[in-house]
């Protein structure tokens, strides 16, 4: 069986009994963490083990990217300046309408590598543009031969309606097509890419409609994702029907959440609902402050996502950072309100937004009992960072200079289930610059067709 130590170095194990290690080993057999203390002695199956050094280095569990159109990774910086109404219109009811098979399985490949390549070892696919079996198939398939840990939440397609068609509330998620994939590519609920739903939420639909993809995500025991807030709700009051059928608890998954009352966050919350805020993004395009404060008040803390690379960075660190600088700056604010001074400490430690985007990534995709920690047992998806670059030495406290410094730079390894798919800074992916290149091919294209249909109207 493959072996693999690391050895000598710091630790940041997020599992509390573990606790973190300023010099440590991890050791991984196959595909698990079997072993996490200050020292390992491997006595006579020492030869058979890959030795890491870790000296100089940072282990962490590998980062859990909670929400990402992956779909969009050809059109990276195009929508930066777009307001939600403006990418609900130029996006959804325009770019969208182009896209082929292939560009989506080049932009979902691409898209996930580089989430590998920046220390994301699962990655929430939110897809959300597949209006064809064959736009369904190419993501997965991008997904698994990028080699990414993946959940694939198989959403729908949000075009404006043809004249005779109905509008997209009213179309009920497709069961058919979700049995086709949990009998076919995604039929193994624990392998490497598994399924979910993403579903349109009484946000975005007809009652009718909520009702019904609530329940087929119970019946077929699948999480339930949606967007909420952007505009008036479609279904006012939907989520009080819905609560009251029995249908919303855990394994329903709010994406975002910005303007949920707070009598309504606390049943949701009670209900055991999870919450996964996009900061960035959602303060960029005008949803609103992130219910990050909110969800820590109400003893619950947020998984975090990308969103959109084609707003902004693929990076988890700095959407975490983002994250925890926001809530901060609020607390501050409300503090020097109330009193009129500085606020005597800082609300949020740095840890909280590391477990945002580790153990609370987990727990959303209800896998906290196989990754998003390095707990002996679990899968071995797990990053090195260089603690020795520039821009981190001197390593004073561990977990903030992962939080608060560590960039895509500094990653220097990757493994996935035992397996590496990064080392000594390169991501281990053939065919990268051919790959590129038809990324970019693709978004030229899309670009232009978009741009030909509008001159044709």
């Amino acid at each position: 069986m493959r072996r693999t130590l690391i050895k000598s170095t710091t630790v940041i194990s997020m599992d509390d009994r573990i606790g973190d290690l300023r010099t440590g080993d991890v050791l991984v057999e196959g595909n698990r963490i079997v072993e996490v203390s200050p020292s390992i002695d491997l006595g006579s199956g020492a030869a058979e083990t890959e030795i890491v050094g870790g000296t100089g280095r940072i282990v962490i569990p590998g980062l859990i990217n909670a929400h990402m159109h992956t779909w969009q990774t050809a059109l990276r910086g195009y929508a930066a300046n777009w307001t939600l109404l403006e990418y609900f219109r130029r996006m959804h009811a325009g770019l969208a309408t182009v896209f082929r098979p292939e560009d989506i399985y080049i932009a979902t490949l691409v898209g996930a590598l580089n989430q590998i390549n920046c220390g994301t070892t699962t990655l929430v696919d939110w897809c959300h543009n597949n209006p064809t079996p064959d736009h369904t198939d190419a993501a997965v398939r991008g997904l698994i031969e990028s080699g990414i840990r993946a959940a694939f939440f198989h959403g729908s397609p949000k075009p404006e309606p043809k004249p005779g068609e109905p509008h997209f509330s009213e179309v009920p998620h497709p069961r058919r097509e979700i049995e086709r994939l949990l009998a076919g590519p995604l039929a193994d609920r624990d392998g490497l890419v598994t399924l979910g739903l993403a579903i349109l939420g009484p946000h975005y639909s007809t009652l009718d409609v909520a009702m019904h993809d609530f329940r087929t995500a119970q019946e077929l025991k699948l999480i339930a994702s949606m967007h909420q807030g952007g505009g008036p709700a479609k279904t006012p009051g939907g989520w009080e029907k819905l609560i009251e059928t029995g249908l919303v608890g855990v394994g329903v998954n709010i994406v975002h959440g910005n303007d949920l009352p707070d009598d309504l966050l606390d049943r949701l919350v009670d209900l055991g609902v999870s919450f996964s805020v996009t900061p960035e993004n959602e303060m960029i395009q005008g949803h609103g402050f992130p219910i990050t404060g909110r969800l820590l008040k109400r003893g619950v803390r947020p998984s975090i996502g990308i969103d959109l690379e084609s707003v902004l960075a693929g990076d988890l660190f700095s959407a975490a950072r983002v994250a925890l600088s926001m809530q901060r700056a609020l607390d501050n604010a409300e503090a020097r309100k109330a009193s009129g001074a500085i606020p005597a400490t800082t609300t949020i430690p740095a840890r909280e937004a590391l477990r945002w985007i580790t153990t609370e990534g987990a727990r959303m995709l209800g896998r906290d009992h196989q990754i998003g920690s390095l707990t002996p047992g679990k899968l071995a998806d797990l990053v090195i960072i260089n603690a020795g670059d520039l821009n981190l030495i001197p390593v004073h406290d561990p977990v903030s200079t992962v939080v608060m410094q560590t960039s895509p730079a500094n990653i220097e390894g990757v493994m996935i289930g035992g397996i590496w798919k990064k080392r000594n800074g390169r991501l281990l992916a053939e065919g990268l610059e051919s790959k590129k290149e038809l990324l970019a091919q693709s978004g030229q294209r899309l670009v232009q067709d978009i741009e030909r249909q509008g001159r044709a109207a």
